[in-house]
């Protein structure tokens, strides 16, 4: 079966799944439609959570962002994973016990203000719409590419297999999708590992591959020899931290870690299981789920540069000068080309290209000698998972399981987040503050039309991107950890927090980490809107915009704080509250 062919089969069958079990989960009431009707065994809980989780970022951009720079993007795999024994620990048993549908649900109530309650459907929607830009593009590139769709009816299909489930269903739909999507994205991601693995190193398991030597009889380590490739094309030395200062790799690591931990799509997962005790098993089987794929991150990463550079520079040796001629350039980097991802520019007219570092002066110098004349392949982070298995000729249905593992994990994620826009504006807002005596039934469909509209929203957002990559789903994570997680945190452990303190905390937090972004991304990330050069040296004392959210979290606890401090303290009904939460009886 050739290619395209095995691709639409594939995705298709993916698809037909996910039709399936939306039409047989039909929520028929608010609580299945916001948490699942709370009923959700632990392990399958885990599984939607990993699938909810692992966006398009940890499936399409994370192991690229790790082949391009190295030890340094080890800051996402820490953040990203660290942050759900946080959420294991300090978060889900809590606001499972408190028993409400949502984060604001939480806010609202222990701080007894329907102005907190607001305060945290803002936060909460920043947040979302910010995470769901990269989803919806991460479709749109996918579908280009391997569905060799227009952007435009590639969006459509995206929203209307979204649509299915999530209207439909709503939690319910969703978590069951989600746990078919995990059974998808997982045999993506490590089968074409694996046959990698074995192609280099001769090992099943990339994590031993990663660390494995040569299959080639060399007897030479495969990061020694990529050390080797990366410093001799002006790259500093992939297993060395280059890219990122020690500060950014911490305060990127702990932005990551509480954002994690203050994501309400992951949240509220934990709000659909039947017991407290589950809601913490949840989080375990589901860090178990995601290590998975965690662990093979930065094999796929490093296999991937290094077929990247053993294509295009074609001698044993860099320094012997033999590069691919363009003409005979494989069919991946045609297919990939048609798609502006890679492109080709050839600067010194000899018909071949060069890839290498041309903005380290010190290897200026040697390009020169050897005829260069800049940098000529340009390669988007977020292909290299997805052409993987084309640089290394795997089978095509491998290639197609990779289609469908990426658009998975796309939709898996962008569904969990039109899940709490919908229900923050038709539980939080229309049931919780402007009509409170609504009814069931009425806000169902409140809640349906609401996730209609912010899957049109999705969708525009998606066929007008500001760019896509790990780095931007970075930035709502930091905006996670700025504006919700400090006031969750001192909900639940801090029962003198009230509502002035908590109000004022999110607001400072958010709104200086949304302002640090503004100023070094410009508006909703569109390069050229930037008022500061968003470089190591324009940023404040040197704190990347990735990073800026542990300084917004620190922001937002030390204003609580003072506010609560100067403000009448919260009533000895809401103090016993907490104390009935926190404590086990």
């Amino acid at each position: 079966m050739e290619l395209q062919t095995t691709i639409w089969f594939v995705v298709g069958a993916s698809f037909a799944l996910y039709f399936a079990i939306a039409i047989w989960s039909k929520a028929g009431s608010a609580s299945e439609f916001y948490v699942a009707g709370k009923g959700i065994h632990p392990i399958a809980n885990g599984m939607a959570t990993a699938a909810d989780w692992m966006s398009a970022a940890s499936f399409i951009s994370m192991a690229g962002l790790i082949a391009f720079m190295g030890y340094g993007g080890s800051a996402y795999l820490m953040g990203w994973t660290g942050g759900y024994v946080l959420l294991a620990l300090l978060l889900a048993p809590y606001l499972r016990k408190f028993g409400k549908f949502t984060v604001p649900d939480f806010i609202g109530d222990r701080f007894y203000s329907p102005a907190a309650r607001i305060v945290a459907v803002i936060s909460l929607l920043v947040i979302s719409l910010t995470y769901i830009v990269g989803q919806m593009t991460g479709v749109a590139v996918a579908f280009s590419r391997f569905l060799e769709l227009d952007l435009f009816w590639g969006m459509v299909v995206g929203m209307t297999v979204v649509f299915s489930y999530t209207v439909l269903g709503g939690m319910k739909g969703i978590t069951y999708t989600q746990i078919a999507q995990y059974v998808v994205l997982i045999f993506a991601y490590t089968v074409p590992a694996i046959f990698i693995s074995l192609q280099l190193t001769g090992w099943f398991f990339p994590q031993i591959g990663l660390g494995a030597t040569l299959s080639d009889g060399s007897g030479t380590y495969m990061l020694t020899k990529l050390n080797e490739l990366v410093v001799d094309l002006g790259f500093a030395e992939y297993t060395t931290n280059a890219s990122f200062g020690t500060l950014n790799i911490f305060l990127l690591t702990m932005a990551l870690m509480i954002g994690t931990a203050g994501l309400p799509h992951v949240i509220v997962r934990f709000f659909t299981v039947p017991r407290v005790k589950d809601a913490r098993r949840s989080a375990g089987w589901a860090l178990i789920f995601i290590a998975i794929l965690y662990t093979t991150a930065p094999a796929v990463g490093a296999m991937a540069m290094y077929n990247l550079v053993k294509t295009v520079h074609t001698g044993k040796e860099i320094k012997e000068n033999q590069t691919l001629e363009h003409e005979s350039r494989p069919q991946w980097m045609k297919n990939w080309e048609s798609t502006g991802l890679l492109k080709f520019n050839d600067k010194n007219g000899d018909g071949k290209i060069q890839f290498y570092n041309d903005k380290n002066k010190a290897f200026t110098p040697t390009a020169e000698g050897y005829g260069w004349k800049g940098n000529e392949l340009t390669v988007n982070n977020d292909i290299m998972v997805l052409a993987n298995p084309e640089i290394a000729k795997l089978p095509n249905w491998v290639i197609a399981l990779v289609a469908a593992g990426g658009i998975a994990a796309a939709l898996s994620t962008a569904a969990g987040l039109l899940l709490v826009i919908s229900s923050s504006i038709s539980h939080d807002l229309l049931k919780g503050i402007i009509a409170k005596n609504i009814s069931e039934k009425n806000e169902l469909l409140a809640g349906r039309i609401a996730m209609s509209f912010a899957i049109l929203l999705a969708g525009y957002l998606g066929l007008n991107p500001p760019g896509f990559a790990a780095q931007t789903v970075a930035l709502a994570f930091g905006l996670a950890a700025s504006s919700l997680f400090p006031v969750l945190m001192m909900g639940i452990f801090y029962k003198k927090m009230n509502k002035q303190g908590a109000i004022a905390g999110m607001l400072a937090g958010l709104l200086i980490t949304i302002l640090y972004i503004f100023v070094y991304k410009g508006f909703f990330f569109i390069p050229g809107t930037n008022l500061l050069p968003d470089t190591p040296q324009g940023w404040i004392f040197g704190i990347s915009p990735q990073g800026f959210g542990t300084i917004g979290a620190l922001i937002n606890v030390a204003v609580a704080m003072l506010v609560a401090k100067i403000t009448p303290e919260p009533s000895k009904e809401i103090q016993e509250l907490v104390e009935r939460v926190r404590i086990p009886r």
